[in-house]
């Protein structure tokens, strides 16, 4: 059992949940709770360190038995949790590695596309509704937020382990790579010429979604095939961007569910 704070693991996992380079050196990121361990795919986890009082009382011994664990005294578990109140159990994983071509072997593949998304908890909830809508994966920016910050991972619910997403330095590239592909790209746009459910994302799509507080840039908006807008009433100018997106994935949804009755 882990009972000082002094301890080497314990303040590498600190320092895990707060530095992403950290991360980004390791390859791994972290995971809290007992649905996300339930649902880690066990080939990727490399660590699990659980409470005492977790241990005692916990009805998942069969996979702990399997992964291995680290018992970390009751007093000391709240120093390598990024949670307020935590459930008692920490895993470390392996960072997920996608290519393109693990997004685009389906028919009709669905995208999302995220420009510049900062707030961690719109990330995680966009990944969240991709799987739910049925999108083949998510493209970031590499200056969209961390897919693997703790506050994201919350948020995914366990979509983290199952929605491809490939992070870029060349954005217009992937866009353009997708468009060569056959995928036709919308842009979410306040300029947009149509409402969200005129166009007919029956085909392989794609969605542009920019940055909460400024949007899509010029240079990203441009490349799309059309831009397309929320409509309004009242006073309010745009949409919470997890919104927009959840929006504009399940009207596809909606139009493939259609056409397969």
């Amino acid at each position: 059992m882990i009972t000082a704070a002094s301890n080497s693991r314990i303040k590498r996992l600190a320092a895990l949940n707060q530095k992403a380079r950290l991360r980004r050196e390791e390859d791994v990121f972290l995971t809290e709770g007992v649905r996300m361990f339930r649902e880690a795919p066990e080939e990727m986890i490399r660590e699990v360190y659980v409470s005492e009082r977790f241990l005692e009382r916990c009805d998942c011994r069969e996979k702990l038995s399997r992964t291995g664990y680290e018992v970390v005294a009751d007093a000391l578990f709240p120093k390598i949790s990024d949670t307020c109140a935590p459930q008692g159990i920490l895993c470390v994983l392996k960072q997920f590695h996608y290519a393109r071509k693990d997004m685009t072997a389906g028919r009709a593949p669905l995208f999302l596309i995220l420009e510049n998304i900062q707030d961690p908890g719109n990330l995680g909830t966009m990944l969240r509704t991709a799987e739910g809508a049925g999108a083949a994966g998510v493209i970031l920016s590499a200056d969209t937020a961390d897919v693997y910050n703790p506050k994201v991972i919350r948020s995914t619910m366990g979509s983290i382990y199952r929605v491809p997403f490939l992070r870029t330095e060349d954005l217009a590239g992937e866009i353009k790579a997708l468009k060569d592909l056959g995928v036709r790209v919308y842009a979410a746009h306040l300029q947009g010429t149509g409402t969200y459910c005129a166009p007919d994302y029956r085909g392989a799509s794609a969605f542009l979604i920019g940055n909460e507080g400024n949007g899509l840039t010029e240079a990203t908006a441009a490349l799309a095939d059309e831009r397309i807008r929320i409509p309004m009433s009242g006073k309010v100018e745009s949409l919470n961007a997890a919104v927009s997106a959840a929006l504009l994935l399940y009207e596809a949804r909606r139009q493939r569910e259609e056409k397969e009755d």
